[in-house]
C-alpha cells in the first residue's frame, strides 16, 4: 500500500471502558479499520485526562481509574478516512473525533519479527 504525501489523520478520543458489541470499543474500531483496509491504526492509553463531562480519569495509585483515556490515531487518504466515518459514527456513543491534514514523510513496513519458539 502506498500513501500519498498529503493525507488525513483521524484522531478518536474515548474511554478505556467504552464498549461495542461486548468488546472494548478501541479494539472494535481498530478491527473495523483493518477490515476496511486502512493504512494502519495505533491505540494510545493516557495516564490522565478529562472530556466533556469534566470528570477526571487518572491512573494515580490512590484513585485508580478503570476508565483511562484512550486515543486512536489512523492516517490514510482522505477518501478512505471519510468512507470510514459512517462506521465510526455508528460505534461511538461519546468521545471526540478530529481530522487534520498531515504530510506523510515515509510509510513502510519494518523487518518481520522472528517467529516465537513453539512450546
Amino acid at each position: 500500500m502506498h500513501l500519498p504525501k498529503e493525507a488525513l489523520l483521524l484522531r478518536i478520543f474515548l474511554g478505556e471502558s467504552d464498549r461495542w458489541q461486548h468488546q472494548p470499543l478501541y479494539e472494535a474500531i481498530v478491527l473495523k479499520a483493518r477490515e476496511q483496509h486502512l493504512a494502519g491504526a495505533t491505540v494510545l492509553r493516557g495516564p490522565m485526562g478529562f472530556g466533556k463531562s469534566s470528570r477526571l480519569h487518572t491512573a494515580k495509585i490512590l484513585r485508580l481509574s478503570l476508565d483511562l483515556p484512550v486515543v486512536i490515531e489512523i492516517v490514510d487518504t482522505e477518501d478512505k478516512i471519510r468512507a470510514f466515518l459512517p462506521a465510526l459514527d455508528e460505534m461511538l456513543q461519546g468521545g471526540l473525533v478530529t481530522l487534520e491534514r498531515v504530510q506523510v514523510i515515509d510509510y513502510r513496513a519494518g523487518p518481520e519479527a522472528p517467529a516465537a519458539p513453539e512450546i
